[in-house]
C-alpha cells in the first residue's frame, strides 16, 4: 500500500510539474515583449561598440607603443622571451601592452554584467520576459526571424536618428 501511495505522489508531481511546463510554454510573447528584448540586444551592441572603440583607442593612441603596427609586433610575440628579445621588447612597453591586454580581458566580463542589469531590470525587459522570449525564439524558427527584424529595425532607426542628429 505504501508503494502505491509513493508511486501516486510521484505521478501526480510530475503531473504538475508538466502542467506547469506547459503554462509557461504557452505564454504568449506579444510585441511589446520582442521590442523590449531587441531593444535589450540593440543597447548591448552598441555598449560592445563602445568598449571596441576604446579598445582601439588604447592601442592606436597609446604614447608607448606608438600605434597600431608595434602592438601587433608585441602581440605576435607576447609570452616568448625569444620573440620578445629579437623585437627589442622594453619594459615600458611590455607595461602598457600589459595594461591593454587587462583591459581587453575584462571586456567579455563586462559586457556580460552589462547585459545582465539591462535584463533585471524591469523597466527595460525583465527577467520573467526575457526569459519568455528567450524560450519561444528557441522553439519558433518564425518567432527568431521576427526578433532578428525587430533587431535590425531598432538598429537602422539608430543609426538614422545619430546622422540626423550630426
Amino acid at each position: 500500500m505504501r508503494k502505491i501511495w509513493m508511486f501516486l505522489a510521484l505521478f501526480g508531481g510530475l503531473s504538475f510539474a508538466s502542467i506547469a511546463q506547459e503554462a509557461a510554454e504557452s505564454e504568449v510573447v506579444t510585441e511589446d515583449d520582442i521590442t523590449k528584448f531587441a531593444t535589450v540586444e540593440v543597447m548591448t551592441a552598441k555598449y560592445v561598440d563602445a568598449k571596441t572603440e576604446e579598445l582601439r583607442n588604447m592601442i592606436i593612441n597609446n604614447e608607448v607603443i606608438d600605434g597600431g603596427a608595434r602592438y601587433n609586433e608585441i602581440k605576435a610575440a607576447w609570452g616568448n622571451a625569444e620573440k620578445e628579445a629579437e623585437i627589442k621588447l622594453t619594459e615600458e612597453e611590455k607595461a602598457a601592452y600589459q595594461a591593454i591586454k587587462d583591459f581587453q580581458d575584462s571586456l567579455q566580463q563586462s559586457v556580460v554584467e552589462y547585459k545582465t542589469e539591462l535584463i533585471k531590470n524591469d523597466e527595460i525587459l525583465g527577467v520573467s520576459t526575457y526569459n519568455k522570449v528567450n524560450g519561444a525564439i528557441k522553439e519558433d524558427p518564425a518567432m527568431k526571424e521576427k526578433l532578428d527584424q525587430k533587431i535590425a529595425q531598432l538598429k537602422s532607426e539608430k543609426d538614422t536618428a545619430e546622422t540626423d542628429g550630426q
